[in-house]
């Protein structure tokens, strides 16, 4: 009998950031500003700009082993229905890694969820369950992480909100 293959991966992140929407939703998708805004990444090289898609190679810093991750996904906004389509070209260790965030005006700020639904190639460092765990477990600080300048750059800007929940988070299973 044939062992059954695993689920694919897919986590499901989200934060209420205690800023406008606008300034969120502008910050976060300033591909340029990523090395500073992610603790993970050091350099973004856009590669083409077509309308709402960008093609883009990113590249992370070295991780405990010294070993320099770079890959080119193509990412899509759509500012009217409050969303972000991302999927990698250049798949690496992924057979397939597909992100959508949205962003919702919420009490006290602004919402914004990562959704990522990926699978791991056989030979990857890491089988789905793995990856799924550390995608959780940094998407965790790499929101805080954002929550923290985004809400920075609205009380310098004299745009705070309210604070609400704000606290980054994943969503329990009864929810998704």
């Amino acid at each position: 009998m044939a062992a059954a293959k695993a689920q694919p991966g897919h986590t499901e992140n989200e934060i209420t950031i205690a800023a406008p929407l606008d300034l969120t939703w502008d910050m976060t998708n300033d591909l340029e500003s990523w090395p500073r805004l992610f603790s993970e990444y050091a350099e973004v090289e856009i590669l083409e700009r077509r309308g709402d898609t960008t093609t883009f190679r990113l590249t992370m810093r070295p991780d405990d082993n010294g070993v320099v991750w770079s890959w080119v996904s193509e990412r899509t906004t759509d500012r009217a229905a409050l969303n972000v389509r991302a999927r990698r070209v250049e798949t690496g260790p992924f057979e397939r890694m597909d992100i959508f965030w949205t962003y919702q005006e919420v009490p006290g700020g602004t919402l914004m969820r990562w959704v990522q639904d990926f699978a791991m190639k056989p030979d990857a460092p890491v089988d789905d369950a793995g990856m799924t765990g550390h995608i959780n477990r940094n998407s965790v600080v790499q929101m805080e992480r954002i929550r923290e300048r985004v809400e920075k750059a609205a009380a310098e800007a004299g745009r705070a909100v309210e604070p609400g929940t704000g606290r980054a988070g994943r969503r329990a299973p009864e929810e998704v």
